[in-house]
């Protein structure tokens, strides 16, 4: 094909791409790369052309000449995350893993959806020997694809990372078993193996090693489930003797209580001010004329003192930390003044793990305010403890025109020995570490 005869530099660029294009269309790649080499003499930082260009010249293993143009469409367009993936993809094949890792990591902060690039970073590191920031990729990647609706089966998977996909499904799978195996190692030295067996099994069920075989339907933990404790969705008053200081203390909690109430701008919503409508009208319906609303008085969230509020109930702040509560860093324990407004309902719902217990203390109970676990009704007593597993459905409901109150608080599972507590707390600590790390879809 003879070169467009137009003297004007625009006008025979957009012949040659109109040209290219055509090709394209056709299936001729020969005449399309003809056409963008043209191109390319018109227009030598036309970003198409480069980037076509840059492909053939991958196809043939010509990485070096492949970088050198996706090295100037870059500085054409520096914020096109596409080419730093293409430019990496060719220094990969260029053996250049410095400068692979460079352009990738580029370009996912740009666009961190783009699940092949994470995936090549992933290679990237592998081949580097750097194991965890490999598996972190990895995992990166398979979740933002399945985010998508992609990698979820061969069917939705392209052919051609099809096997790079199962490779690092594998490696993933491979290197947490090793990192949180070597977290229980140094307890199962300390005390035996036989002490963390149920541990070593409630492990394999996390990693999806060997199914959860849950003793009782209603019961299914959304994080982590251990294995071999009896199901129940309440447990007995006995099982929890130190509970029967803070019914003791009923009338002076009741008091502290009362002042943050007077005081409106001390409650938070329980589900946070972030918290996406969407979101929250799955969890909270009402009633009544207006919204359901659910509000928090923390002592505690998510491992976290609130000191000052701490500070406002120091008696209650006092009881609570001499109880036997879940201490796990960045997770654990969460303890709260639960402010239930009129005509409030809680719906059916799911907690995360059946090694820990949630409780009770029943502070302000108006008529027609029940709690329901794995289908079973419980009326609240004002001053007297109630113990359940809140990984059974359940739901909490204020039909009437007053304001509930409970305060909450979560302890151990007490059918867990207390090697078996200290082994839980460090592997969630360390699977919170690890998924931390991993970026979000």
């Amino acid at each position: 094909m003879n070169a467009p005869k137009d003297d004007h530099p625009d006008a025979a660029a957009a012949t040659c791409r109109a040209q290219a294009l055509e090709a394209l269309r056709r299936g001729d790649v020969a005449l399309a790369e003809r056409a963008f080499s043209r191109l390319l003499d018109i227009q030598p930082d036309d970003v198409d052309a480069l980037q076509f260009l840059a492909s053939c010249q991958l196809g043939r293993g010509e990485a070096a000449r492949a970088i050198d143009w996706l090295r100037a469409a870059h500085r054409a367009r520096p914020r096109d995350a596409a080419i730093l993936h293409q430019l990496g993809a060719a220094q990969v094949q260029a053996a250049d893993l410095r400068g692979a890792e460079e352009s990738l990591r580029q370009g996912l902060e740009l666009a961190p959806g783009m699940f092949v690039a994470r995936l090549r970073l992933g290679v990237v590191y592998e081949q580097q020997g750097r194991r965890h920031e490999a598996m972190v990729a990895y995992l990166g990647a398979i979740h933002a694809a399945q985010a998508q609706g992609r990698w979820l089966s061969d069917e939705t998977t392209a052919p051609g990372v099809r096997d790079a996909v199962k490779h690092a499904t594998r490696y993933v799978a491979a290197g947490r078993r090793e990192l949180f195996n070597a977290v229980i190692e140094p307890l199962r030295q300390r005390y035996g193996r036989a002490e963390l067996d149920r541990v070593d099994q409630c492990l394999a069920i996390y990693l999806q090693e060997q199914p959860a075989s849950l003793p009782d339907p209603r019961q299914r933990p959304l994080f982590l489930y251990f294995p071999g404790v009896p199901s129940q969705p309440f447990y007995p008053r006995e099982r929890f003797a130190l509970h029967t200081q803070l019914e003791a203390a009923v009338q002076m909690i009741g008091a502290e209580l009362r002042a943050v109430l007077s005081e409106a701008d001390r409650l938070v919503p329980f589900l946070g001010a972030s918290t996406a409508e969407a979101e929250a009208a799955q969890l909270l319906g009402s009633t009544g004329t207006q919204e359901g609303a659910w509000d928090a008085f923390f002592f505690y969230r998510h491992g976290v003192r609130h000191d000052a509020n701490s500070a406002r109930c120091p008696h209650t702040s006092a009881l609570l930390d001499a109880m036997p509560l879940v201490r796990v860093r960045d997770h654990a324990p969460e303890t709260l003044f639960s402010v239930l407004r009129p005509g409030t309902h809680i719906l059916p719902h799911r907690g995360v793990t059946n090694t820990r217990l949630v409780t009770h203390l029943p502070l302000v109970v108006p008529p027609d305010c029940a709690l329901r676990v794995g289908g079973e009704t419980h009326v609240w007593e004002e001053g007297r403890c109630v113990t359940f597993d809140d990984t059974f459905e359940h739901e909490a409901w204020n039909h009437s025109g007053q304001t509930r109150v409970v305060l909450i608080m979560d302890s151990w599972n007490p059918d867990l020995t207390e090697v078996e507590r200290l082994a839980v707390t460090d592997l969630v600590a360390a699977i919170g570490d690890f998924n931390r790390s991993v970026p979000g879809p």
